[in-house]
């Protein structure tokens, strides 16, 4: 339990006198127990702050992703959860959020040493928005009915959901706990059991939540954890036990993934994917100087490192001048920093290999169109992995405007009408989420029907993040939904059952 005398950390250097003290756990988590990867292997959790190796992390084979798919099937066909009445599933869930919701600092801290996310976000959005999903879930489990079918008088129709059994969840490093909340808070809440494989990247939090599971009272071998440098996602993926696997992340690996299930048991394979948002600005939008600040704020976010990051700005031709004045000023406040730093709002790139890819971007961007700001790695005396905010003038089929980069290099696209702004939104291979800003409700409508995504906002971007509305997409963004009680679907069988009175 975290002793609650602890002054609550509020600057850099409490921050910073908090991380030198922390204790940091690299071991996989199964059935239970923290243990070692049984080949022994390791890698380096390396922080995107300043380069410095923070742990050794277990690097998981197949023995080891056995191992965890054998006891998450114990488990589940013991019943030891899947039995529980959803009310006492619900308790359990509630202790657990309750506990990451204690956890705060330290799980903030670890996100943000192991990620480069701000501190400010991560005690903010990530871990608490990661306590409250669990929490939305488990309030929700027990509130979920079935149905009484119309059926000849002498039968009784019932139809019924059941957990679908073992569910594997491969989760991206962008948003870590975050991620793995939207998938592990419903499967386990329809009382499946579940084995999450963390990206090498970012694994911290994800083994010390599994931690505090079992201390809030979840039975050993429901929730376990294999960390590994890429091999135990294709392990899960193939595994002829494992019933369904969530995977948030490329559309390129997501495509792997459904081809692996289909090679092995035919397991359900539920894909959120890449993205590559337009934010369509028109020339009666109602407030250029906040949608100038939105625009900023939907590619500048996180560092770029979103899969709904409004990469492609669609500006009208009337206003492109007016409005790329005010997107450059409204660059001006995610300024590169320590993450550590309360009042940092851009951290670092998550790691070396997605430098090089974003720069490398930024290059091919210097020969495709205009710089309109930034375009330089920064703070590289640190260490760590900082690049500037960026924005370019480029036409619609410029690669950065039609590849997902995942780091802060915004495409600004000029258009002159309505129909050419929607036909250059569509006309991209996703379809996550897309803006539009306008003010007649009529254009807002119809504009909104005519983007294909999952997502729509209107005069806003990135709003409503609420667990009420579903997430995900259309075309290569993938299927099925996170958040909401759609979710459940993903993750529980539908079952029919008839009996017969006489």
């Amino acid at each position: 339990m975290v002793n609650t005398t602890l002054k609550t950390p509020k600057t850099l250097a409490d921050w910073q006198d908090k991380a030198a003290t922390l204790a940091i756990e690299g071991r996989a988590f199964i059935d239970g127990a923290l243990v070692h990867a049984r080949s022994g292997k390791t890698f380096d959790c390396v922080s995107p702050i300043d380069g410095r190796v923070l742990a050794k992390i277990a690097d998981c084979g197949e023995a080891d992703v056995d191992a965890a798919v054998a006891a998450a099937r114990r488990a589940f066909d013991a019943g030891v959860w899947a039995g529980l009445n959803p009310r006492a599933r619900k308790a359990v869930l509630l202790r657990w959020a309750a506990l990451m919701r204690e956890h705060l600092d330290e799980l903030a801290l670890l996100e943000t040493l192991d990620s480069g996310k701000p501190i400010g976000d991560t005690t903010t959005v990530d871990v608490p928005g990661a306590a409250y999903c669990v929490e939305w879930f488990a309030e929700a489990i027990d509130k979920v009915g079935g149905e009484v079918v119309p059926a000849d008088h002498h039968l009784v129709g019932l139809v019924t959901r059941e957990p679908i059994g073992v569910v594997a969840a491969v989760v991206p490093w962008n948003f870590p706990i975050l991620m793995a909340s939207w998938k592990f808070g419903p499967a386990l809440a329809a009382g499946n059991s579940v084995v999450l494989k963390p990206s090498e990247k970012s694994p911290l939090t994800a083994i010390r939540v599994a931690q505090l599971a079992i201390e809030a009272g979840m039975p050993a071998g429901v929730f376990n954890v294999v960390p590994g440098a890429g091999e135990p996602g294709k392990l899960l993926a193939l595994h002829e036990d494992v019933d369904c696997i969530a995977f948030t992340g490329s559309t390129k690996v997501g495509k792997l993934i459904m081809q692996y299930a289909a090679q092995s048991n035919l397991k359900r394979a539920w894909l959120e994917l890449g993205g590559k948002s337009p934010n369509i600005v028109l020339p009666d939008c109602p407030d250029l100087d906040r949608a100038a600040k939105a625009a900023a704020g939907a590619i500048f976010y996180n560092m770029g490192e979103m899969c709904t990051a409004g990469s492609r700005l669609l500006v009208h031709r009337d206003i492109k001048d007016a409005f790329i004045a005010k997107l450059v000023d409204a660059a001006r406040a995610y300024v590169p920093g320590n993450p550590l730093d309360p009042s940092v709002s851009m951290g670092a790139i998550v790691d070396d290999i997605q430098l090089q890819r974003v720069l490398g971007y930024i290059e091919a961007g210097r020969g495709e169109g205009t710089l309109l700001t930034g375009g330089a790695r920064v703070r590289e005396e640190t260490g760590g992995y900082y690049v500037e905010p960026t924005a370019f003038e480029v036409k619609p089929d410029a690669t950065i405007a039609r590849e997902e980069i995942f780091g802060p290099v915004l495409s600004v696209i000029v258009f002159d009408d309505v129909d050419e702004a929607v036909r250059i939104a569509n006309d991209t291979e996703y379809g996550l989420a897309a803006a539009v800003w306008t003010s007649d409700l009529t254009t807002a409508h119809e504009v909104s029907r005519r983007l294909r995504a999952g997502t729509v906002w209107v005069n806003c971007y990135d709003e409503g993040g609420d667990m009420n509305f579903p997430f995900g997409g259309y075309k290569q963004s993938g299927n099925g939904r996170d958040k909401s009680l759609h979710a459940l679907e993903k993750y529980t069988e539908l079952k029919s059952t008839l009996v017969r009175l006489r």
